[in-house]
């Protein structure tokens, strides 16, 4: 019998152009947010902010593609915050890469550390 995968479903939930979510989103999919959200979006995965999308509140997911805009104290991203050209970001970053087309709207500061695992130093063994 094949053992079967275990891993969270792909799925992609979508925040529509004309539509306004007032209240927190948490998922473990990606998100792609062409509305209004008005609160806080955490996501085990992806967040795509469209060019009609806006996002007032804090921002936790992995990735995260902003061409909208997003108002947050926070946004924090795992792996990496990508603004393209038409992005308008106001708010405080943490991230471990960032990619900012030229174009794009950034205030606020940026915080950036190591997204690879350091082995932890081996102790001597003592001989016997």
């Amino acid at each position: 019998m094949k053992e079967t995968d275990h891993r969270e479903t792909s799925t992609i939930n979508i925040i529509a152009q004309g539509t306004q979510v007032e209240g927190s989103i948490l998922t473990s999919g990606d998100c792609r947010i062409d509305g209004v959200v008005k609160g806080n979006v955490t996501s085990k995965a992806k967040i795509i902010i469209g060019r009609s999308g806006k996002v007032e509140g804090n921002i936790t997911c992995s990735n995260i593609d902003i061409e909208g805009t997003v108002l947050a104290e926070t946004l924090t991203a795992t792996e990496l915050v990508y603004l393209k050209a038409t992005a308008n970001l106001h708010g405080n970053i943490s991230t471990g890469k960032i990619a900012i087309e030229p174009g794009a709207e950034f205030s606020g500061n940026c915080k950036m550390h190591n997204t690879r695992a350091t082995a932890a130093p081996q102790q001597p063994q003592e001989k016997k």
